[in-house]
C-alpha cells in the first residue's frame, strides 16, 4: 500500500484515485488475508471520506440553486 492507514487525502480525486487502485490490487487476488483485510479497511475510510465530501457537494449545490432537500428531482432534460 502506498500510503500509511492514517493519512487522509488531500483532494476528494485523491482519495478516489486510491480507492479505485486498492479495489484493482484487491480483485486481483494476490494479497495474502491481513493484506486484503488492511487494503478493505482502507477502503472503508476512503468511502466514507469521499461520501462526506459529496454529500457535503450535493448540500452546497441544493443550497445555491435553492431546492429543498424533500423536493423531487427534475426530470433530465435532453436537447434533441
Amino acid at each position: 500500500m502506498t500510503r500509511e492507514a492514517d493519512t487522509q487525502p488531500e483532494r476528494f480525486e485523491d482519495a478516489l484515485t486510491e480507492l479505485e487502485s486498492l479495489v484493482d490490487t484487491l480483485e486481483q487476488g494476490e494479497l495474502t488475508l491481513e493484506q486484503s483485510l488492511v487494503y478493505f479497511e482502507r477502503g472503508i475510510k476512503l468511502t466514507g471520506i469521499c461520501r462526506e465530501v459529496l454529500d457535503a457537494s450535493e448540500q452546497k449545490v441544493r443550497i445555491l440553486t435553492g431546492e429543498s432537500l424533500d423536493a423531487p428531482p427534475d426530470p433530465f432534460q435532453t436537447h434533441d
